[in-house]
């Protein structure tokens, strides 16, 4: 196990699904194709998926915006997947979205929003 390795499983043991986090944003790879990268001032990074993202790339936040973050999803990829919390940052039809995403995050999402 490396360094980071250990860092990742001892850094998730603090973290929570729907924890707010503040960071900026460090890398906008390819606009409209693959998400954004977080700084979180952690030893992991985040990444907003292009699916959590307004179609729109010239409305998604440039590399230096500070905003704040929801912990979407962890898993053993040493990245923690970001929501924005700024509506202005997320997808446009999320709400109807995440009522119909067949994924663990969403159920997650909807039972700790009570969203059904």
């Amino acid at each position: 196990m490396t360094p980071l390795d250990n860092a990742w499983y001892e850094l998730r043991g603090q973290l929570r699904l729907g924890q707010r986090l503040a960071g900026t944003v460090d890398w906008v790879l390819r606009p409209g194709v693959t998400g954004i990268g977080v700084d979180l001032g952690l030893a992991v990074s985040g990444f907003v998926d292009v699916l959590m993202l307004p179609r729109d790339a010239t409305r998604w936040p440039a590399v230096g915006t500070t905003a704040d973050f929801e912990i979407w999803w962890m898993d053993d990829r040493r990245q923690i997947r970001l929501m924005p919390v700024d509506r202005r940052f997320v997808r446009e039809d999320f709400d109807s979205w995440v009522l119909v995403e067949d994924s663990r995050a969403a159920l997650l999402w909807r039972e700790r929003h009570r969203v059904s």
